[in-house]
């Protein structure tokens, strides 16, 4: 039974050093069981505080040659954790599940590496991972299949001029390159330049490529405005493309179609939620005068605005988000508050100047 030793394993208040590092191992794996019904040596080690997720991504990825490199702590701590672990997970009743993590490279797949050692023993250890048996045989199936797939090559798009460090060649500005172990290559070094750039923005023709392509490997760029990778498109096989634009070509009017019906069932559902938003802030407010109750919310409502209207609260006409919604409305339509902004004002200041007027309004439009 998973719950009868629970009580033998569960966290004590010792100040016994042993004893606290005994605690933080089951602490973390009993969270990471609750989270997605299995756990995993990685999961113990980032949950306690030995591992750095940032570390592990750059692990899988092939930019650290073996992962006991980046985890905080002496071998002996990181094996007494480790032993912990195992105890715990085997008096759980959980089923150990040895799994493979690997990445791509240039010549195929590659096993990652845990231990400074490579010891077999010690390497199946941090690969075993100890499965719920309350969990289905199909979700066991697909979590091993998603354990055993190896992470997507990933190539960027560079915003400053580089050079492959296998073969020198300089690579200018919005050139490709795939970084493997820490290093630059080129495409023709890292043995993805007969792949095709197929840009964002076709989803039908990006899903059918994918699935025809025996390689395929995302693009991404950093945007310095929103300090982040942003994907830009996928380099696929060109028989690959090919096939998914023959594909996309002969069903290019059923697709279409089917567009057109989504849009006309999406306008026809924003229509509604308008019109039962509408009625819900002419109950709230029933001073306020209906044309103005749709026009807030036919704008709160407006689908991809961001606004609080699109929002869950919103969409199940949640008092508070249509009080937020009718009081935004009320502040930029009766009082001088966008005035305010454009004068320089922070939007602080300018909205406390207004909140005694925009308050009075909606005081008022509360009454019968």
């Amino acid at each position: 039974m998973i719950g009868n030793s629970g009580r033998d394993w569960g966290p004590s208040s010792s100040s016994n050093p042993q004893e606290h590092l005994r605690n933080r191992v089951i602490l973390a794996a009993e969270a990471a069981l609750s989270d997605h019904s299995y756990v995993s040596a990685i999961d113990v080690l980032c949950g306690t505080g030995l591992l750095a997720g940032s570390h592990v991504q750059a692990w899988r990825k092939g930019r650290i040659d073996f992962l006991e490199r980046v985890i905080q702590g002496n071998l002996h701590k990181i094996s007494s954790s480790m032993a912990i672990f195992r105890r715990w997970a085997l008096g759980k009743g959980l089923k150990p599940s040895e799994t493979r993590y690997v990445r791509r490279t240039r010549t195929g797949i590659a096993d990652l590496r845990f231990s400074k050692s490579g010891d077999p023993e010690i390497e199946i250890g941090y690969r075993t991972h100890y499965v719920s048996p309350a969990l289905s045989k199909r979700k066991q199936k697909h979590l091993q299949e998603k354990f055993d797939q190896a992470p997507q090559t990933v190539v960027f798009q560079i915003l400053q001029d580089s050079r492959c460090a296998e073969c020198g060649a300089e690579l200018e500005r919005d050139s490709f390159l795939l970084m493997e172990a820490g290093k630059p290559l080129c495409l023709s070094c890292a043995r993805l330049d007969d792949l095709e750039f197929l840009p964002c923005g076709d989803s039908a023709l990006t899903r059918r490529a994918s699935k025809y392509s025996g390689r395929v490997a995302v693009v991404v760029r950093f945007s310095r405005s929103r300090e982040r990778y942003e994907r830009q498109g996928i380099l696929v096989e060109q028989s690959a493309l090919e096939k998914a634009e023959r594909e996309c070509t002969q069903d290019a009017d059923e697709r279409a179609a089917a567009r057109a019906r989504g849009a006309e069932r999406r306008r026809e559902e924003d229509r509604a939620l308008v019109a039962r938003m509408a009625q819900q802030i002419g109950m709230l407010f029933p001073g306020c005068p209906p044309p103005a109750a749709e026009e807030i919310a036919r704008h709160t409502a407006q689908r991809g605005s961001g606004r609080v209207g699109r929002t869950e609260a919103g969409r199940k006409l949640d008092e508070q988000a249509l009080t937020l919604a009718v009081a935004a409305a009320v502040r930029h339509n009766h009082t001088d508050y966008d005035e305010l902004l454009a004068s320089g004002l922070d939007r602080a200041d300018a909205r406390q100047r207004v909140a005694d007027r925009v308050e009075e309004i909606l005081a008022a439009w509360r009454k019968c």
